[in-house]
């Protein structure tokens, strides 16, 4: 089965990251485990929760990976109990999310079966730059340029 791509234009050369991501996204969202939250706790500051009951500490990774944030969860299975009925399923699991330009994990915590991540979103940067106005016909070089010369 072939797939039409969206950035097929001569128009839009150099855009493959963002089908690439796309992709990503579209691929990681079908899954719907586990069920997570995202918060804003302030204009620079996000939170997410993801509801893990029966993972613990060990049994999680956070890793950071060209601007996406993924989350994984496998159990060690238990041999030495016997179940009679296990409705309880003990699967592993990976979530990412893609995660704009600048933003950083700040930290993690697992409390009553729900792992916040912590993420920090800088705030831009006003910059302020002056431009030299010159005249117009001035014979003399443009400031870090050299002087031009006559042949």
């Amino acid at each position: 089965m072939s797939r039409i791509s969206l950035f097929n234009s001569p128009l839009l050369l150099g855009f493959d990251h963002v089908e690439r991501m796309l992709d990503r996204v579209a691929k990681t969202s079908s899954d719907g485990y586990p069920p997570y939250n995202i918060e804003q706790l302030a204009e620079d500051r996000l939170r997410i929760t993801l509801a893990i009951a029966g993972f613990r500490e060990d049994d999680l990774s956070i890793t950071v990976e060209d601007n996406q944030l993924v989350i994984r969860g496998k159990q060690q299975d238990e041999t030495e109990r016997t179940y009679l009925h296990r409705g309880i399923a003990a699967r592993q699991f990976q979530r990412s999310f893609v995660l704009a330009e600048g933003i950083e994990v700040v930290g993690a915590d697992l409390d009553n079966g729900l792992l916040h991540v912590e993420l920090k979103r800088p705030q831009p940067e006003s910059v302020v730059r002056t431009v030299k106005i010159g005249k117009a016909g001035r014979s003399g070089p443009v400031e870090g340029q050299a002087p031009r010369r006559s042949a």
